[in-house]
């Protein structure tokens, strides 16, 4: 659902504010001030404004959902992840506003109820593309090693020289996938 009406991106944007301020009172200070500073959101001033959806009752019978009922919602997060890349490939920048509810989106943009909001987005043309994420820019967090979230063969520690290992024998090799 594309959002085109300027009352309703001052509603979005309004209730944005309106929890941050809330969420805001988590901290004390002066990261209190620091969260108030970060500017995460481009409501007003992207050109574009998506609500991405899922409908689950949209077909009766969806491959994988006998087994993984959350499939279909899965593959909307896939869907907003190949939006994402294709407008970066094209200098479009993409925002995933994650402040908001559910229940708020669906009220304020009139989603049915059975209907779930998966991501609110704000699509634009950015100043700069920084190579650093913004919050650890901006010192609130650091990006985690991948070590720490990437597990193979079980969840473990892992060894790492062995998987580094395994990945640098694949090099150069054709797999045929494209053939």
């Amino acid at each position: 659902m594309t959002q085109t009406s300027p009352l309703c991106r001052i509603t979005v944007s309004d209730m944005v504010e309106f929890l941050r301020d809330s969420y805001s009172r988590f901290f004390d200070e002066p990261r209190r001030s620091h969260y108030l500073s970060l500017k995460l959101e481009g409501i007003m001033e992207s050109p574009v404004n998506v609500c991405v959806t899922c409908d689950p009752t949209r077909a009766e019978v969806v491959l994988g959902r006998n087994s993984i009922p959350e499939t279909d919602l899965y593959s909307t997060c896939c869907a907003v992840q190949n939006l994402w890349l294709a407008a970066r490939a094209e200098g479009v920048g993409v925002g995933w506003v994650s402040i908001l509810k559910q229940a708020q989106l669906r009220q304020i943009l009139g989603v049915p109820h059975h209907v779930i909001p998966v991501a609110y987005l704000c699509l634009g043309y950015p100043v700069e593309y920084t190579t650093e994420p913004v919050l650890q820019a901006a010192g609130w967090r650091d990006r985690s090693d991948l070590e720490d979230l990437v597990h193979f063969d079980g969840w473990s520690e892992g060894d790492w020289a062995e998987f580094s290992r395994a990945l640098e024998a694949t090099k150069g090799m054709q797999l045929g996938l494209y053939e």
